[in-house]
């Protein structure tokens, strides 16, 4: 938690010019060790595996990750006839390998290949553009990504809303309140400042409509801020609702709960997960069965009766 670490140390002078200096043994945040001023492939030189469907995603349980793992649990559930495969890529280093980065050339997850076409496949990094790409593909019905205007403007504006604050709510208010080594009383004002913000932005939003972002129908921009938001609100992020006070956003902590009971988005939050109790993770999946026989505490269990 924030106030169990030491207070910033005086005196840093900036530099006229910032040199990147290797972070020391049992120093820096947990990713310290995974921060490079520079792009490229400098992990393994290592192919990505490669299931039997169409589309293969490379991602973590991160919510980055399951905005795209809740969509494609939804459209399982659309559509009798749609599977995916989902790989666990740990960013502890091993998306900075050189399958994933032929994927991604920006080294995040979650990236995708679409091997409709085998002898042109596709493929697609960042997350809400992957979203896009499958409503798009996918959801014939239009239900998830409107086809006409105003409605469809409507949900992109909202999904790139998501995409414009998500670097203040992981990048500085998450790292800040819980991973950076010191406490930064300014950067931890800062952030959660502009988080508060935005939860009020759309706290705002969901009490003038609802009861989703769009008003009456489901769609991306849901799926896209609730692991953020929501997640955040209901205690899921960074265990910070109440430093925030998550309980005064009456709209958007009911808006959470509701979107939390969807089966799609439970099963959406345990692909590619490797944090957390043992049953909610289901660290490979490639079948609707997963859910059922390929849990991590199903495998340890297995593996412990075996022994």
């Amino acid at each position: 938690m924030a106030d169990t670490k030491p207070s910033l140390p005086e005196g840093y002078v900036v530099p006229k010019v910032w040199e990147f200096k290797e972070p020391k043994e049992g120093e820096g945040s947990k990713f310290s060790g995974t921060n490079r001023p520079y792009a490229g492939a400098w992990g393994e030189d290592k192919a990505l595996p490669k299931g039997n469907h169409a589309i293969q995603l490379y991602s973590m349980g991160t919510p980055n990750g399951v905005k795209v793992t809740i969509l494609l649990e939804e459209l399982v559930e659309l559509q009798p006839g749609f599977e995916y495969d989902a790989w666990l890529v740990m960013i502890n280093g091993a998306q900075f390998s050189s399958g994933f980065q032929a994927v991604n050339p920006n080294s995040k997850i979650p990236a995708m290949m679409d091997y409709t076409d085998p002898e042109k496949p596709t493929r697609v990094f960042e997350s809400c553009a992957i979203m896009m790409y499958l409503a798009e593909k996918y959801d014939t019905d239009a239900n998830f990504l409107p086809k006409e205007y105003p409605a469809r403007a409507e949900c992109i504006s909202w999904v790139m809303w998501q995409m414009a604050g998500a670097p203040f709510i992981g990048g500085g208010f998450g790292h800040f309140y819980s991973y950076a080594p010191i406490n930064v009383e300014y950067a931890i004002d800062r952030y959660t400042m502009e988080t508060k913000r935005l939860l009020d932005v759309l706290d705002k939003h969901l009490g003038a409509g609802g009861p989703y972002v769009c008003g009456a129908q489901y769609t991306i921009a849901d799926m896209a801020i609730w692991p953020w938001c929501g997640n955040l609100v209901l205690g899921k992020l960074y265990s910070a609702a109440e430093f925030l006070d998550a309980e005064k956003y009456t709209h958007v902590m009911a808006w959470a709960k509701r979107i939390a009971e969807r089966p799609a988005v439970v099963r959406g939050r345990m692909v590619n997960r490797p944090f957390g109790p043992t049953s909610e993770q289901l660290h490979n999946r490639h079948a609707r069965g997963d859910f059922e026989t390929q849990t991590q505490d199903k495998l340890e269990a297995a593996v412990a009766t075996a022994a």
